[in-house]
């Protein structure tokens, strides 16, 4: 699944848009077998059949590519965990958004991967990347401040709120002075964390039921956030 493109106005513009598409999909299509560090534009071109140099008009250099499809990544993420969180009561959206984010980086792991995954060596991220990176930290974040507004949020003592930039608490509407910034760090880490060591491997032969232990982290955040789990 990845994010709705807006449909261009002119025949040209539809016509790039759909050049455009096909150059990120056969992109897509190469991470699975040769890795993001390989990705390559004349391989893209040559799939295409298109010569190199009409794909560099497109995207100048591979990192433009490589950012297209990062971006690209994160707002079909970010979109399947606004989805899935959209309806319900705070704790049934809490466990929605959790378990949307592992099941789209289970059905999508060389995109989670680029996402998540080592990183590409050479390869600086553009600010253009950082709005999509933050949906889900959003969707946590709305069903805390929800929370707080309820009456709802019962946080144990003892964070620090100096750990997270200045400024950030109060641009996601949250209170500044309650303490939870440290939590929602460790809770955003601690989520994809989990979703990575399974996807990875690094639980395999260690836990015997990946959802059921998927279920027990994301309920234990909620606590220790302060949020209610039942």
């Amino acid at each position: 699944m990845t994010a709705p493109r807006s449909a261009p106005r002119t025949a040209r513009a539809r016509v790039r848009a759909q050049l455009t598409a096909e150059i990120v999909d056969v992109a897509r299509a190469h991470l699975a077998t040769s890795g993001a560090a390989d990705l390559s534009l004349r391989a893209v071109a040559r799939e295409l059949g298109m010569v190199s140099s009409a794909v560099y008009r497109y995207f100048p250099s591979r990192d433009d590519l490589l950012t297209a499809l990062i971006v690209e990544g994160y707002d079909a993420l970010g979109a399947a965990v606004e989805q899935a969180a959209g309806s319900g009561s705070l704790t049934e959206r809490w466990y929605a958004a959790c378990s949307a984010a592992r099941t789209w980086a289970l059905a999508h792991p060389h995109e989670y991967a680029l996402l998540y995954g080592s990183p590409v060596p050479g390869y600086q991220a553009p600010q253009d990347t950082i709005a999509p990176a933050g949906r889900v930290a959003v969707v946590l974040a709305d069903i805390v401040r929800e929370a707080i507004e309820a009456g709802s949020l019962t946080p144990p003592p003892g964070d620090d709120a100096s750990v997270v930039t200045p400024g950030l608490l109060a641009e996601l509407g949250l209170p500044t002075d309650t303490g939870l910034g440290g939590r929602l760090v460790l809770t955003w880490s601690s989520l994809f964390g989990a979703i990575s060591f399974e996807l990875f491997g690094h639980t395999h032969n260690v836990v015997q039921d990946h959802e059921a232990h998927f279920h027990q982290v994301t309920t234990r955040l909620a606590a220790e956030l302060g949020l209610p789990t039942t």
